[in-house]
């Protein structure tokens, strides 16, 4: 893109400024360690971090600020324990419906407080739904007399969790050249 483009470009978008910035300086080694770090444990101090890392605490904090603000980190959070909660029943289910209803099939969808995520997917089935409750009775009700009577939902099949085996995401510690 020729630079004068850049600076129009920039005047009436300055989001996109800080986004090409941020790309123009690309991603290093110190950025994957952190990164890696922080998807470990993003309520780590900048203080235990730069000692983890071993690299002066001010370059951390511009570090983190720099890829929060070119959308590499979207947002620090927590993974909460749904069994403590009393929701010991998982579920996925598939669902078909008429695409002419997806709105109000989406919607509807998120408008029930058990329901965590819905993915639109390829394959077999047009939606994915995660779910939870507290019983296999309470997981039955919710998918047949709430989802099964949302207005475009053609079909429903439903996976319960019976065991679950996960493990963290490794990042790479440095970038291959």
């Amino acid at each position: 893109m020729v630079p004068s483009l850049i600076i129009l470009y920039t005047f009436i978008n300055p989001r996109l400024y800080d986004l090409i910035d941020f790309w123009m300086r690309r991603i290093d080694d110190l950025d994957i360690k952190i990164l890696s770090e922080l998807s470990k444990d993003a309520s780590i101090s900048v203080p235990k971090l730069s000692k983890k890392i071993n690299v002066n605490s001010s370059v951390v904090y511009s570090r983190i600020k720099r890829l929060v603000k070119g959308g590499l980190i979207k947002k620090f959070t927590i993974i909460i324990n749904d069994e403590a909660l009393g929701f010991s029943v998982k579920a996925l289910t598939g669902i078909n419906m008429d695409s002419k209803l997806r709105d109000n099939v989406l919607s509807e969808l998120f408008r029930i407080s058990e329901v965590r995520e819905v993915a639109e997917v390829t394959g077999r089935f047009d939606i994915l739904v995660t779910m939870n409750a507290h019983s296999l009775d309470e997981m039955h009700q919710l998918i047949s007399e709430k989802i099964g009577r949302i207005e475009g939902v053609q079909k429903t099949e439903t996976f319960i969790e019976m065991r679950k085996t996960s493990r963290e995401l490794a990042y790479p510690t440095s970038i291959a050249k």
